[in-house]
């Protein structure tokens, strides 16, 4: 399949940008702080999701999910989050890029919730911390954690989960008509060689 040619359709500058786009109210900005207060605390002791956003020293991204019962990322005071890294694949994208750079950034999700937590700030890994044993799940305690100092966090408008109907169940595609993350799993496995 041939690429697009966008060379001549390329926004290259902020002052472009903001041609094009316009200048938030005043309200938008402002609604950003440099906390976790009580409300930001309630929002995230509620969700059972968090998608973590990180990139490497080239500034090559990576996004991945983390789920767990409700309240499974930790606040500590009022900048600071933990969340616990349980046994995966063992791929360590995330961890990787935080090694490499440490800024990340969170997006929490409540179920049938179109408001979306979004947080901000410098991610550390941490191992053999008292604080891991607190968030044992199961008996089994996690092995290393991610640290969140928090520099933003704010409450995002619910127009993209709204408009994607996502907790609507009516406008959900039949599961035959779904992919299949095997295939999928297979096909990517094959393209790159390996004898499925």
């Amino acid at each position: 399949m041939e690429k697009l040619d966008i060379s001549r359709h390329l926004v290259g500058s902020l002052e472009e940008l903001r041609e094009l786009v316009g200048t938030p109210h005043e309200a938008v900005v402002l609604k950003s702080i440099s906390m976790i207060d009580e409300q930001a605390r309630s929002y995230i002791a509620q969700s059972p999701m968090v998608f973590v956003s990180s990139s490497n020293e080239n500034g090559q991204c990576d996004v991945s999910p983390r789920g767990d019962e409700p309240g499974f990322v930790r606040v500590v005071g009022e900048c600071q989050l933990i969340i616990p890294d349980r046994p995966g694949n063992k791929r360590t994208d995330t961890l990787s890029n935080i090694l490499r750079n440490p800024h990340a950034g969170l997006l929490f999700v409540i179920p049938g919730m179109e408001e979306v937590m979004r947080v901000n700030g410098k991610a550390h890994i941490i191992r053999d911390h008292p604080v891991l044993e607190e968030m044992a799940l199961r008996g089994k305690a996690p092995t290393i954690g991610i640290v969140v100092e928090v520099e933003e966090c704010f409450i995002h408008c619910p127009r993209a989960l709204k408009s994607s109907g996502i907790w609507d169940a009516d406008s959900w595609p039949a599961k035959d008509s779904l992919p299949s993350s095997k295939e999928i799993f297979h096909a990517h496995l094959r393209i790159n060689g390996y004898d499925v």
